[in-house]
C-alpha cells in the first residue's frame, strides 16, 4: 500500500483530518479566493465614504461632545488595528454644504450595498443555491440594507464594550485587565450572533440557524484573533512605519486586512455547507486525477456545483458518473 493510499484512508476515517480537507477542496472548487477578492474590492471602495459619513453624522449628532465623538470613532476604527491609526488621521468631517453630505450618503449606500451583494453572491455560491431561486434585484438590495443595519448594530455593540473597558481601566490595572478579558469574551459572543444572522440572511437557500452556528462562532473567534494579532503587530513591529510607507502602507494594509477578513468569512461559510450537506470525507486525489475512487462526499459536492448555475425553474439538472469507480449511484444517498 502506498503512502498516499495510507494517508487517504487515515483522513477519511478521522473527522478532524477529513472535514478540514473537504472544506479546502470545496473552497477551491467554488473559487473562494475570487469570492473573497470581490468582497474585498467593494469593502475597500465603500470604507472611506462610510467613515466620512460616520464622522459627519457624529459631528452633527454629538455636537459639543468631542470626547464621545472620538470614542465612537475609535471603536469603529479599532476593527482595523493594522491601519486604524492612519485612517483616524486621514478621515475628517464633511463641513458646510448639504450637497457634500448627500453625496457621502449616496456613495456610502452604493459601496455598502456592493459589499452586501458580493457577500450574498458568495453565500449562495457556497450553499449551491440555483440562480433562479435567488432574490430578484430589488429584494436582494432590501436584504443588503438589512445587512447594513446588522453591521451597524455590531458597531454600536462594540462601542458599548469599548466604553466599558475604558471605564474599568480607571479602577486599577488588575480590574482593567480582567475587564478586557471579559469584554473580549462578550465581543466574541456578540460577533458570533451577528455572523449567525448575517449567514442566514445572506443565503437564499433553506438553511437553519443551527446549520450556520458552528461557522459563525469560528468566524467570530477568527475576527477577534485578527484584531489581537494586528494590534500586537502594530505595537511591536510597525512603530514609526507610517512615515516610511505613507499612503502605500495605508492602502496595502487596508486591502490585506479586508481580504483576510473576507477569506475567513468564506472559509467559515464553506465549513457550514460541507458539514450540513455531508460533503465529506473527500478522496485525497480527487482534484488531481480522474481515475480515483469517488467517495460519497465527492459525489454530493460534484452534484451540487451544476445546480448552482440553474437559471430557470423548469430547467432540470442531472449529474451522472462513470461506473468505473466501483460504486452504485445509490451508495451516497
Amino acid at each position: 500500500m502506498s503512502v498516499t493510499s495510507t494517508l487517504d484512508r487515515f483522513q477519511q476515517r478521522h473527522r478532524w483530518a477529513g472535514l478540514p480537507l473537504a472544506v479546502l477542496y470545496k473552497f477551491f472548487d467554488d473559487q473562494g479566493n475570487y469570492l473573497a477578492a470581490l468582497i474585498t474590492y467593494y469593502a475597500f471602495v465603500s470604507l472611506f465614504p462610510l467613515l466620512l459619513l460616520l464622522v459627519t453624522i457624529l459631528g452633527y449628532a454629538l455636537h459639543g461632545n468631542r470626547e464621545l465623538q472620538d470614542e465612537v470613532l475609535n471603536s469603529a476604527l479599532s476593527q482595523f488595528p493594522v491601519i486604524g491609526d492612519q485612517l483616524r488621521n486621514n478621515i475628517h468631517q464633511l463641513h458646510g454644504k448639504v450637497l457634500a453630505l448627500v453625496v457621502g450618503i449616496l456613495g456610502s449606500l452604493y459601496g455598502g450595498l456592493g459589499v452586501a451583494q458580493a457577500s450574498q453572491n458568495a453565500m449562495n455560491k457556497v450553499w449551491a443555491v440555483p440562480r433562479n431561486a435567488r432574490p430578484n434585484p430589488l429584494k436582494a438590495r432590501g436584504i443588503s440594507l438589512l445587512l447594513l443595519l446588522i453591521v451597524g448594530g455590531g458597531v454600536i455593540a462594540t462601542t458599548v464594550l469599548s466604553a466599558l473597558t475604558t471605564g474599568a481601566g480607571a479602577y486599577g490595572t488588575n480590574l482593567g485587565a480582567g475587564s478586557r478579558v471579559l469584554t473580549t469574551v462578550v465581543a466574541v459572543a456578540v460577533n458570533a450572533l451577528l455572523f449567525m444572522l448575517a449567514f442566514r440572511v445572506m443565503t437564499a437557500g433553506d438553511i437553519t440557524i443551527q446549520q450556520v452556528r458552528p461557522g459563525a462562532l469560528a468566524a467570530a473567534v477568527l475576527w477577534q484573533g485578527l484584531q489581537e494579532v494586528g494590534t500586537y503587530y502594530v505595537g511591536h513591529e510597525l512603530k514609526g512605519a507610517s512615515a516610511t510607507y505613507g499612503v502605500f502602507g495605508l492602502v496595502l494594509g487596508l486591502i490585506a486586512w479586508i481580504y483576510l477578513g473576507a477569506l475567513g468569512l468564506v472559509l467559515c461559510a464553506e465549513y457550514n455547507a460541507v458539514r450540513a450537506k455531508r460533503m465529506w470525507p473527500r478522496s485525497l486525489l480527487t482534484p488531481f486525477t480522474d481515475a480515483v475512487q469517488l467517495t460519497a462526499g465527492d459525489r454530493r459536492a460534484y452534484r451540487s456545483y451544476p445546480v448552482t448555475e440553474k437559471h430557470k425553474g423548469f430547467e432540470r439538472v442531472r449529474v451522472d458518473f462513470d461506473q468505473h469507480e466501483g460504486q452504485s449511484e445509490e451508495s451516497d444517498r
